[in-house]
């Protein structure tokens, strides 16, 4: 579904340039959920942005579908940190802004909004306002508007790190149930090991900036999952271990002092 083949990012300023990302070479398969993990600064979001066509590669190649990726898709949601949501529209409208955007037949798509809104916990909230809503609420919305459109690919940026460590255990399983029913494909950036391990089929660490691909960690654990007292508990507490001791570990191809860049 998604090939990256040789991608790598410069940004180039004033005071010199900066690579992002290397030589980075991955395929995610449809309907797989992969998180992409590593420290801060190492490429986690700029990988996002240039699956999602909102930055262009400097080298390399991005498909999805097996078409060029050469700017945003239809087809491929991005959800942020923050729900962005529109303040002066209702929930229900908000929603729905996507529709209006691509001129999609309201009446259809109102029907599935109603429904997402009601999946999400958020039945009876269609006419409220953003700001009548808590963070974790307002984050519900923003994720039911971008499944309004049944994207083929959903993409995702630290979309819980706002919030508090209980919101974001209740929206982590929510995001597993969403993903068990429509199999989207989904790229979800995290700084959180448990989130990590809690909803994806295969963890990428990326290594610091430059980021490249350290390891590919696969998580085989049977769905739904949890972080609490379960059959499963010693593997979800193997595979945290693992990605955490990755994460500690210095990159030893990376220049002297690239961690603290």
């Amino acid at each position: 579904m998604i090939r990256l083949t040789g991608v790598s990012r410069t940004f180039t300023s004033r005071s010199g340039s900066t690579v992002a990302l290397q030589g980075v070479d991955l395929h995610i398969a449809e309907g797989e959920f992969v998180a992409v993990v590593g420290r801060s600064g190492c490429g986690k979001s700029t990988l996002l942005r240039l699956i999602a066509g909102l930055l262009p590669a400097s080298e390399g190649e991005i498909t999805i579908g097996g078409e060029r990726v050469t700017g945003a898709r239809r087809d491929v949601a991005m959800l942020f940190q923050r729900p962005a949501l529109l303040p002066w529209r209702s929930v229900l409208d908000n929603v729905l802004l996507p529709v209006e955007i691509f001129g999609w037949r309201k009446d259809e798509h109102r029907v599935r909004a109603h429904r997402l809104l009601e999946t999400a916990g958020l039945g009876g909230f269609e006419e409220h306002r953003p700001h009548e809503l808590s963070g974790g609420m307002q984050q519900r919305v923003s994720l039911c508007r971008s499944l309004i459109g049944e994207p083929r690919v959903l993409l995702m940026d630290e979309p819980f790190s706002a919030l508090d460590a209980l919101t974001r255990a209740e929206l982590a399983a929510e995001l597993q149930r969403v993903h068990m029913e429509n199999s989207a494909t989904v790229v979800f950036v995290t700084h959180s090991i448990d989130e990590a391990v809690l909803l994806a089929d295969r963890v990428v660490v990326l290594s610091p900036r430059p980021g490249r691909i350290r390891e590919v960690v696969d998580i085989d654990i049977p769905r739904p999952r949890t972080l609490g007292r379960t059959a499963h508990l010693d593997e979800v507490a193997r595979c945290s271990a693992d990605l955490h001791e990755l994460l500690m570990e210095r990159d030893l191809s990376a220049p002297a002092g690239a961690e603290g860049r």
